[in-house]
């Protein structure tokens, strides 16, 4: 009985350990928030099979950036991961504006949305659009 209780609490420390290794390996395929913006990244660069709730038309894609309780999102069109940075290309979702940026991991689960050319970040709130900072703090969660 002994020896029973030991395997299942090794084998429960060893899953443990597992865990935060396998989110290291792919640190792009998360979800991501801002919740200064209310904004997010639901985004897997791997194997871009993200799909935008209520908007299978695109099909899957590498990701999004989503605004909370609202529909509007900016479609991750291209994404190229290099190390801890990845290359995107975002296209909005009435197709009008788009832009390249990338994005950085910092630290162990905060991320650096950086726009670099193209249209400016826009999201509708209370009727009016507004503009996002070129510089964008994500947390994983």
């Amino acid at each position: 009985m002994k020896k029973c209780r030991l395997f299942a609490v090794l084998m429960l420390c060893l899953c443990r350990v597992t865990l935060p290794a396998q989110e290291a390996e792919k640190p792009f395929d998360a979800y991501l928030i801002n919740k200064e913006y209310g904004v997010f990244l639901k985004i897997d660069l791997y194997n871009e099979s993200v799909t935008v709730p209520d908007q299978e038309l695109y099909g899957e894609l590498p990701g999004y950036l989503g605004v909370q309780h609202n529909s509007f999102c900016w479609l991750i069109t291209l994404s190229k991961v290099k190390g801890n940075k990845a290359e995107l290309a975002l296209i909005n979702d009435y197709g009008s504006d788009d832009l390249t940026a990338t994005l950085t991991l910092e630290r162990d689960s905060v991320y650096v949305l950086r726009q670099q050319e193209g249209s400016t970040l826009k999201i509708p709130k209370k009727g009016k659009w507004q503009k996002l900072p070129k510089v964008l703090e994500f947390v994983r969660r």
